[in-house]
This record gives structure tokens, sequence and C-alpha cells, in this order.
């Protein structure tokens, strides 16, 4: 089993942290996926927001 790196892993939660401004024991059990597709809402409304056309999520592998 690969683990997830530790710096992505805090990229994620500080992101989602930032502008959903949930705890760090929340973010911290969510699971991998389920924080990959937070941050790609999130990402698509700040698109929206900015009236840019869809780009590739900073999330993307």
């Amino acid at each position: 089993m690969k683990q997830y790196p530790i710096k992505k892993l805090y990229e994620e939660m500080e992101f989602i942290a930032y502008y959903n401004h949930w705890d760090y024991e929340t973010l911290m059990n969510m699971e991998h996926r389920e924080r990959i597709k937070w941050c790609e809402e999130i990402s698509k409304i700040n698109q929206n927001i900015n009236g840019e056309k869809e780009k590739k999520n900073i999330f993307d592998i």
C-alpha cells in the first residue's frame, strides 16, 4: 500500500479549511477521495466567480 504524501494531505486540508472553515479533526477524519471532491467543488465555485473557464484542478495528480 502506497502512503499518501503528507505535504499533499496538508495542502488539501489547508485549501478546504480556508474556504469552509472546518476544523483539523473534521478534515483528518475525511477519506482521501472525499477531501479531493471538496477541493474540486471549491475550485469550480472559484472559477465560476472569477469568470474562468474550467481548468485542471490544482489537486489533480
